[in-house]
């Protein structure tokens, strides 16, 4: 995400009161903060309003008297954002990201070698993975939506459905009579999946998340386009950059979520070309891959986050 609209949202953006604007400006765009739209700025769902406002001052504050930010995030990606969110804040930056490529991937393998062995069936960059978190819910009729969206497009398709997923449901009761035999073996409907592990297969074409900021960078370092269907927090603001400012997927509003477009989403990012998403996704991952080795942004300044910590006074660490 961009972080620079923590130093920006308590002053500019609250004082225009873009949060309580009727929908009507939605898509209005917020001046103080390009490319977002009035309808992408981060939201809360509490009982007070300000309570979004305290958050976020809490952040910049804490932020500003530290020693120093440590940034889930690679300089290539989001040089700009921290340029002007370094200014402002005053203490040193360390964008050190991706985190997840500094080890090998900690979550257990996929458990069901069936899926594994479904996807080593699949044509190179063909399957279109769809898995939207470990929090969001959705309702039933959505739910079925995308049943029909992803049927309907005709592409392989790997979606992860968490059992509770579904609100009123525990897992697929929802689905029509007959609906898994009618898709046979283009696609998989599963609880779980091992998400780096499916990120990375061959098979894998497309990316239908929510947008959270893990999944965007584990997309972005494996090449694969996305498509963005963001629920609440700073989603929106990752799915404006992906699609507006790095260019690698396309959005799909939560708003417009109906079979027929969720069909021609799909269809538009699996196509050969796919409007240069593609070769643009795969750009973007050979910088991340770069930001990593030794001439890297994230090695370098890795290196100079820990000369930062040994610079401190020993009565620091001792207190």
């Amino acid at each position: 995400m961009s972080y620079y609209f923590l130093s920006n949202i308590k002053d500019e953006v609250m004082s225009k009161n873009y949060y309580f604007s009727p929908d009507s400006r939605l898509d209005e765009p917020v001046t103080e903060l390009p490319p977002l739209k009035v309808k992408d700025l981060p939201v809360m769902e509490t009982n007070e309003p300000e309570e979004l406002y305290r958050v976020v001052n809490d952040m910049v504050e804490g932020a500003k008297s530290s020693s120093g930010v440590i940034w889930n995030t690679f300089e290539d990606l989001e040089r700009l954002s921290l340029m002007n969110c370094s200014s402002k804040l005053q203490v040193p930056f360390f964008p050190i990201g991706p985190f997840h490529k500094y080890s090998e991937d900690p979550t257990p393998k996929t458990e069901n070698k069936e899926d594994t062995d479904w996807l080593d069936k699949q044509d190179p960059q063909s399957v279109v993975y769809a898995s939207f978190g470990s929090l969001a819910a959705i309702e039933e009729k959505e739910f079925l939506e995308i049943a029909w969206g992803l049927r309907n497009s005709e592409r392989p398709f790997l979606w992860v459905v968490r059992p509770g997923s579904v609100r009123g449901t525990e897992w697929l009761e929802s689905l029509p009579l007959g609906f898994m035999e009618n898709i046979g073996d283009k696609g998989k409907i599963v609880k779980w999946a091992n998400q780096l592990e499916v990120l990375a297969h061959p098979a894998i074409g497309a990316f239908w998340t929510h947008c959270g900021w893990n999944s965007t960078l584990e997309s972005i370092c494996e090449g694969v386009p996305m498509i963005c269907t963001s629920c609440f927090t700073d989603q929106h603001v990752n799915a404006r950059y992906i699609v507006d400012v790095w260019r690698v997927g396309m959005l799909l509003e939560r708003s417009k979520m109906e079979k027929k477009e969720i069909e021609k989403v799909l269809r538009s990012v699996m196509m050969e070309k796919g409007d240069g998403l593609r070769e643009r996704s795969l750009k973007l991952k050979e910088r991340a891959d770069f930001c990593l080795s030794k001439d890297g942004s994230s090695s370098k300044y890795l290196d100079k986050l820990v000369s930062h910590v040994l610079s401190f006074d020993s009565y620091a660490f001792a207190s």
